[in-house]
């Protein structure tokens, strides 16, 4: 075979070989050949597919002089530059001991399978040393093309009567050489096409999820009954392909949209076993065939349903159903996009019982306060606790935790002193929320005498001005800054101190801030304003709040109070 003609037949060869890649992703569970994932379980999958190409490349090379002309580099290239080095090594480990044991006595053996074996290695530690570049086809090429150099003095360095061996490098170096080389550049294009593909459609179900989601919010704020599971049910039928759409609490069918709801009745008991599985396990369902979902109905039109749980806090409230028929049917893309969009469902009902600006005005004693907190935070913060619920779920349940803690702290208004912890409990959950919001834009330090955490102070008297110097001194600064608060005992008294590097302010916007008869005109000032009255009221006007601000300057704010009040 001429070496013009061995190219032409490599290159062909690279096309059968990237089909076949192809076809293998088409069929492996994706999801686990991830960038970011490097469990064993990943690492293994990873080894596994790219030997497995690894394997095609011996098979779609040709026989030159009792050895073969492969496209085995390639993959175990590609192998080592997507998994690093574990995954490189093994990927060359398996395709190179393949080619070892199918002639494990031909000259060539020897160098052609080490070759592989090292290529895989090498490109494991480019991924290493160039985690960002690692994946790019370039990087690849060049790569490739260092490593069958290699391979080629190998053979000549190891093989043996040497005239063959030379023979043979003669013939089939340049082929190998450039097949390999675009062959690894195809490769890690493609791979790079499959994920931006996926990105797309993840980026389409996350935009039907918040759709959904925005568009239920004001319905599912009031709890899951049979008014709100309705309009929820009908908001999900007009915007998925699905035949039905159905919403039970863990005892009855709250809402039917869709075919079959001539049996499947609103107000009835949950029938099937399938949706009783659910609410016990917890665990979301995709059941393909009509004998799985347990309706007793014979002429009923659905064959297939995907049930997820809903869930307020841990245990499983209800569920959401959609079902599919002959006409419409259900698939796997639409099962992740239903349990995203129960996650978010759920976010919902864990906040169902937060009426902001009810709850606040009901506690007397610190309404003024708890009715200027702004309301856009709340949702902001579901906001981005539902940002987390795809990407990082274990981050996600932490804010609703977070949230949970700080609306608990700012609805509690009936006792009139708490701990020094629990207040600074309130400011950490509010921080914590924050941080997820703006990242480094906020930064905090605290310094704080564990000695001082049991004094009695006022509820909600610090983490107001915490979250004044955030919303009009950091947020306003561009490239944000840092809030940082200080709380120790001087003599008998509790010095708290809360400053920031922002924007600051003028004298008489200081003034301001304090005057009840500009109150109106300094709406960013009730919060502070709140605070300096209770502390008036409770300790003395000696005890009332003290700012010092200049423009550029950032802020500080302090107060003291002594451990009984009076005193």
């Amino acid at each position: 075979m001429s070496i013009i003609s061995l190219i032409i037949t490599l290159i062909k060869n690279v096309g059968v070989l990237v089909a076949a890649a192809l076809v293998l992703l088409t069929f492996f569970p994706v999801e686990g050949l991830s960038y970011k994932g490097r469990d064993l379980k990943t690492k293994i999958l990873l080894v596994a597919f790219f030997g497995l190409i690894g394997i095609f490349g011996t098979f779609t090379g040709n026989t030159v002089f009792h050895s073969i002309a492969n496209l085995r580099a390639m993959s175990v290239i590609t192998a080592g530059l997507f998994g690093g080095p574990l995954v490189g090594t093994c990927a060359g480990l398996i395709a190179g001991g393949h080619r070892f044991l199918i002639d494990p006595w031909g000259f060539s053996a020897v160098a052609c399978s080490l070759a592989t074996l090292l290529e895989g290695f090498a490109a494991g530690l480019v991924h290493k040393k160039f985690p960002d570049r690692s994946m790019d086809w370039k990087t690849g090429m060049v790569l490739a093309l260092c490593g069958e150099t290699m391979h080629m003095g190998l053979v000549l360095l190891l093989s043996r009567p040497f005239d063959e061996a030379v023979a043979l490098v003669r013939v089939i170096a340049l082929p190998m050489i450039t097949a390999n080389t675009l062959g690894t550049g195809l490769f890690l294009h493609l791979i790079a096409l499959v994920y931006a593909f996926k990105e797309r459609a993840e980026s389409v179900q996350a935009e039907k999820i918040f759709d959904i989601a925005n568009s239920t919010v004001s319905y599912l704020r009031d709890g899951l009954n049979r008014h709100s599971a309705r309009k929820t049910a009908e908001i999900i039928y007009q915007r998925l392909p699905t035949a039905a759409v159905a919403i039970t609490d863990t005892t009855t069918i709250l809402a039917f949209v869709g075919e079959g709801n001539d049996h499947h009745i609103e107000g009835n008991p949950v029938m099937t076993q399938a949706t009783k599985e659910v609410i016990r396990k917890g665990e979301p369902v995709f059941l393909t065939r009509r004998s799985q979902i347990g309706c007793s109905e014979p002429l009923c039109p659905l064959e297939s349903a995907i049930i997820v749980p809903l869930r307020k806090g841990r245990p499983v409230v209800g569920t959401l159903k959609l079902y599919g028929s002959r006409q419409t049917r259900l698939n796997q893309p639409l099962f992740a996009i239903a349990k995203g969009l129960a996650d978010l469902l759920s976010i919902q009902l864990e906040l169902e019982d937060i009426q902001i600006k009810d709850r606040l005005l009901a506690h007397a004693r610190i309404k003024h306060l708890q009715a200027q907190i702004n309301p856009h935070f709340l949702f902001n913060s579901l906001n981005t606790i539902a940002s987390f619920c795809r990407t990082s779920p274990d981050k996600a349940r932490e804010l609703i935790l977070e949230l949970s803690i700080y609306m608990r702290r700012n609805l509690d208004s009936t006792r009139d002193f708490i701990r020094l912890a629990e207040e600074i409990e309130q400011i950490n959950s509010y921080l914590a929320i924050e941080k997820a919001r703006f990242g480094d834009l906020i930064k905090t330090k605290m310094d704080i005498d564990p000695k001082c955490l049991d004094w009695p102070i006022p509820p909600l008297i610090i983490q107001p001005l915490v979250e004044n110097a955030i919303r009009h001194g950091i947020k306003p600064k561009e490239g944000g800054g840092t809030v940082s608060i200080n709380i120790k005992r001087e003599n008998d008294f509790l010095k708290v101190t809360v400053s920031d590097d922002g924007v600051g302010m003028t004298e008489k916007q200081v003034k301001n801030l304090l005057n009840k008869s500009h109150l109106d005109a300094t709406p960013k000032g009730v919060g502070l304003l709140n605070c300096h009255n209770r502390l008036v009221q409770i300790y003395g006007a000696e005890h009332g709040i003290q700012i010092t601000s200049s423009p550029g300057a950032g802020t500080q704010i302090s107060f003291s109070i002594p451990r009984v009040p009076g005193s």
